[in-house]
């Protein structure tokens, strides 16, 4: 098999993966949120996904797999397996640029930086949530959280003082 051809097959892998979007936020692509690590070639022809979920229990992840193996095998790209890849977990910082635009434009404020020493012990501390974040509507700072939890449990509930619209926050992992 050519180098081309593979170039060819991993490109379109990749491009396909661009139109499978996450379903509980269905305006962001599994590659734009960041949990698709990687897309190999296997000699057998098929085509190996690696996925990263956002978190362990993620009841999503079996619908997000399949959505996966769907769209690449549709495009004659298959066989395709999908491969759970749990460490390095997750986090938020793997997200897009492309995919926070999205999150705030559907009326999701995104998740800013992770920041961790890399160097740090490991301490358990309760995280504090922002002071403010800014309306994904009327981008007013004048906000405040009246939820540690929204739909799921990676997203925490707001409310804009401002504009009075609730807004979901996709809190930063």
């Amino acid at each position: 098999m050519s180098v081309e051809l593979v170039a060819s097959r991993l490109d379109r892998a990749w491009a396909l993966l661009d139109t499978v979007l996450d379903p509980e936020v269905p305006v962001v692509s599994v590659r734009d949120l960041g949990i698709v690590r990687d897309v190999i070639e296997r000699e057998d022809g098929g085509m190996t996904v690696v996925v990263t979920p956002t978190y362990s229990g993620c009841p999503a992840t079996e619908v997000i797999e399949q959505s996966i193996v769907d769209a690449l095998e549709a495009a004659g790209l298959g066989p395709v397996r999908v491969e759970m890849r749990r460490a390095p977990a997750w986090t938020t910082d793997w997200m897009s640029e492309k995919g926070r635009r999205q999150l705030r434009e559907y009326g999701i404020a995104p998740p800013g930086p992770v920041v961790a020493p890399m160097s740090a012990p490991l301490r358990f501390m309760p995280r504090q949530p922002p002071k403010s974040l800014a309306c994904p509507r009327c981008e007013s700072l004048n906000t405040e959280r009246i939820s540690a939890f929204g739909a799921t449990a990676c997203k925490a509930l707001w409310r804009c003082r401002a504009c009075g619209e609730p807004f979901e926050h996709f809190k930063p992992i």
